[in-house]
């Protein structure tokens, strides 16, 4: 008690208090997260990254302007742009274990970029933080390990394409298709992302990427000339088509081709089905973007959206590669209580299997049924018809 029989009040922390609370607690997260990843790295992944060789050894063939694109470098062929190799050049200036480690970081740091930048990216933020974050954890984090087992470029992609989505909502246009070609020029598939950035945002936009990509594709020209560089793009074609075909039964492509083939062998009516169903999402997508000309935020939704279509369209569309679709479960999780009550079940039910679909939890046999019908598929089709949903009832 007080004088007078007044109530003391308690002491609260100062605004400084606070402030040096919350930067200490960060500090101990991030040392937490760098010393787990370290060991991480030590333990096992120094050993793998079998991806990552593949953009070193294409670096160092880039530097020595020898070809790119080799049949007996067999199923770890190079498949990405001629570009890739010359922005991957660097990688070659150092020993390959140097080059692991650095990119193991980088991957690292990239993959907090995301989560980050997933949150971030939400039009109004309707959960805390901490739930947001958890839900995303939960449901990807068997595409982030597996991606940095494998050293891939999947988060460096999701990054550019996120920042680019950002920069849209911020109205720099210019910067935006800078972004989305620097993705292009990471994974082809995000030339997607050229188009919907034309439609929405006009012919300043459209140029801008337009005249980007052209400086991309004939960037080779510095090393290998004009003919060689013509060489190197018919060599990336011939890469990617002569692939395509042995891998849609492989138990990790996810993509409609795949589970097509997986379903009901590769045969023309197993393709046409996967053609028919690939135009009905781009259908969908386009339906939804439409739906958005007067909605603040817009571009959130239909950037997450158009990530988590890649995999399923990309006929090299491995599992891990849904990592990109980090946005759209962050979509969910933020607005999921605006569902209808029976979708809401039916996409809760999907996340629920994609987050717990690792060997550890099914064990092998069951594992190796469940990536051998590719039944990620379909749920993640329940996430872009989320998606879509949440469009049409004009939530985001």
């Amino acid at each position: 008690m007080g004088v007078g029989g007044a109530r003391a009040e308690p002491l609260k922390p100062s605004t400084g208090d606070q402030e040096f609370r919350r930067t200490f607690g960060y500090a101990v997260l991030g040392l937490t997260a760098v010393t787990a990843f370290a060991l991480l790295y030590l333990g096992r992944i120094s050993n793998e990254m079998r991806d990552f060789e593949v953009y070193w050894t294409a670096a160092s063939r880039a530097v020595a302007s020898e070809p790119l694109y080799r049949a007996d470098d067999g199923h770890f062929q190079f498949k990405y742009l001629p570009a890739f190799a010359l922005a991957a050049a660097p990688l070659a200036a150092v020993p390959l274990p140097v080059a692991k480690a650095a990119w193991f970081a980088v991957s690292a740091a990239l993959l907090v970029a995301l989560l980050a930048l997933s949150i971030r990216l939400l039009p109004t933020r309707r959960r805390p933080v901490w739930l947001l974050l958890g839900v995303t954890l939960v449901v990807m984090a068997k595409f982030f390990g597996h991606e940095l087992v494998l050293g891939q470029v999947n988060l460096l992609f999701a990054v550019l394409v996120v920042s680019g989505i950002q920069a849209m909502r911020h109205e720099r246009d210019v910067m935006a298709a800078g972004l989305f070609v620097a993705a292009v020029v990471v994974k082809p598939y995000g030339i997607l992302f050229l188009p919907w950035l034309a439609l929405t945002r006009g012919r300043v936009a459209a140029a801008s990427a337009m005249l980007a990509l052209i400086v991309a594709l004939a960037a080779p020209v510095v090393l290998y000339g004009i003919n060689g560089t013509m060489a190197l793009h018919r060599g990336w074609w011939w890469a990617v088509s002569t692939s395509t075909a042995p891998n849609l039964t492989n138990p990790d492509n996810v993509s409609m081709a795949g589970w097509m083939a997986k379903w009901f062998g590769e045969s023309r009516n197993a393709s046409l089905t996967a053609a028919m169903i690939s135009g009905a999402l781009l259908a969908l997508a386009s339906l939804v973007i439409l739906q958005g000309r007067d909605i603040k935020g817009r571009e959130a939704l239909e950037g997450a959206l158009l990530l988590t279509l890649i995999p399923l369209l990309s006929p090299q569309g491995w599992d891990y590669v849904f990592l990109v679709a980090t946005p759209a479960v962050a979509i969910i999780a933020n607005y999921d209580d605006r569902l209808p009550a029976p979708l809401r079940i039916v996409t809760w039910l999907a996340l629920a299997t994609i987050g717990l679909s690792i060997y550890d939890v099914l064990g092998r046999r069951l594992y190796a049924q469940f990536m051998a019908f590719s039944i990620i598929t379909p749920c993640f089709m329940v996430v872009v018809a989320t998606l879509a949903t949440l469009r049409l009832r004009r939530v985001a």
